[in-house]
């Protein structure tokens, strides 16, 4: 059943609703608004830290949905934001809503489950910009399936 009546539109719904659904199996639970916002954060996060053209990469692996997301609120003129790593992990758990103890893990359970569907080579690209210490939180083969309650 079309939702939109467009064919690239409900394409782009169904692959984002897989996608967040990734997400949320990664984190353990069934919570899709806690998938769309550390998602959210994560892009922008990213996005914020790279260089335009790197930033411009990584975004053409999204399905257009989330490119749009991605893409909200950016100022190109105005990246990369050369912030460290607290910074980029402060940023990162604000938006995300997420309480501080869970933000490095929250960071690498969103790229675990991004990394399923985005290139290798974008994401290797994308951290290959990154400060040493900034990129490491961004190591998915660490992160921890949560205990109990999601983040």
């Amino acid at each position: 059943m079309s939702r939109t009546g467009v064919d690239s539109l409900d394409r782009s719904i169904e692959k984002t609703n897989a996608w967040l659904a990734d997400v949320a199996t990664t984190f353990g639970t069934e919570d899709r608004r806690l998938a769309y916002k550390v998602t959210r954060s994560w892009l922008h996060t990213l996005r914020d830290r790279l260089p335009v053209q790197v930033a411009a990469h990584l975004a053409a692996q999204l399905p257009e949905l989330l490119r749009g997301v991605f893409y909200e609120g950016w100022n190109p003129s105005r990246v990369p934001v050369k912030y460290g790593r607290e910074d980029y992990l402060a940023r990162f758990i604000r938006e995300a809503q997420v309480h501080a103890s869970e933000g490095p893990n929250a960071l690498r359970l969103v790229t675990a489950a991004l990394g399923r569907h985005i290139s290798p080579g974008a994401i290797a690209e994308a951290k290959a910009v990154l400060p040493a210490d900034v990129a490491s939180m961004l190591e998915p083969e660490r992160a921890q399936i949560p205990v109990g309650d999601a983040p």
